[in-house]
């Protein structure tokens, strides 16, 4: 197994290397930003509807030649769409919504793979390659993240009411569904960036992970919203250590070691731990 220091002095030699490690942690952080919103909401299935329902723009986008942020936005905004009109206009839940529309969209993905002939770059959007990431991912990146973190900043207020309490939020004259929707494009960008580096059938585990065992360490949403930031920052860094080191796959090795943090912070977190909870049980 490679060292930690080998590890860094590989970074120190290898480019590719160096912008896997830059667009990981970019990655993590708006993972986590934006993660935050979307499990405060309940929206965790949301979530995994976009990253699903993105496949088949990226498919478009990858026959037409054009740039996969564009197609994967359409169709990422088009499903957020249908589901809302669905549950709208029927007596339909809105997980019987989301579950009808991305699995729609998930098998045109597929259907809309095999016609384009080749899948090799279409398999590392499924599963991640993030040492393969290309200059040009890394300025989406860039862009998506500055996107994100400024649509934060900016509408912190709304989202954070929103997110509490919707019916307020009416009442003080926030027009929620519009904040919805932009928030739904947002994390289908996040989800786009994201796809080099953990891939669409892992992308919700980065959006969801992160923000959950930051949830499980306070109850004050700014905290949330760094904690979160900080802990898809450490999942991508060592993740890719080890997917480095073991030769393990970049988008599996990252979720791994999310998922290892949100098992250590459900079991110790001084707040919300589950060995906590039993000490105080059995103290009171």
């Amino acid at each position: 197994m490679t060292s930690i220091p080998e590890f860094i002095g590989a970074l120190a030699r290898y480019d590719f290397l160096q912008s896997a490690l830059i667009t990981s942690i970019m990655v993590g952080v708006m993972s986590g930003i934006i993660g935050s919103f979307i499990i405060l909401r309940g929206m965790s299935l949301m979530g995994d509807a976009i990253s699903h329902a993105v496949l088949p723009g990226v498919a478009v986008a990858y026959m037409l030649g054009i740039n996969i942020l564009i197609g994967a936005s359409v169709f990422g905004i088009l499903a957020a769409l249908l589901i809302g009109f669905v549950s709208t206009h029927s007596k339909l839940k809105n997980d019987t919504s989301i579950g009808i529309v991305f699995s729609a969209f998930y098998a045109l993905g597929f259907i809309l793979i095999s016609l384009a002939g080749s899948s090799t770059n279409l398999h590392h959007i499924l599963f991640g390659n993030v040492l393969a990431v290309s200059n040009s991912d890394m300025i989406t990146t860039v862009i998506v993240l500055c996107i994100a973190v400024l649509f934060v900043v900016i509408f912190y207020k709304e989202l954070l009411i929103s997110s509490f309490d919707p019916t307020f939020a009416q009442t003080y004259g926030l027009n929620t569904r519009v904040m919805h929707y932009a928030l739904m494009l947002v994390l289908t960008l996040v989800t786009v960036s994201a796809l080099q580096t953990v891939g669409i059938i892992l992308v919700v585990a980065m959006l969801i992970t992160p923000a959950a065992t930051a949830f499980m360490w306070t109850n004050r949403m700014s905290v949330m919203l760094v904690m979160a930031a900080i802990f898809g920052v450490i999942a991508s860094t060592v993740g890719l250590y080890l997917s480095y080191a073991l030769n393990w796959a970049s988008g599996p090795a990252i979720v791994i070691v999310a998922a290892a943090m949100f098992v250590v912070s459900f079991l110790f977190a001084p707040k919300q731990g589950l060995l906590i909870k039993v000490r105080r049980t059995n103290n009171a």
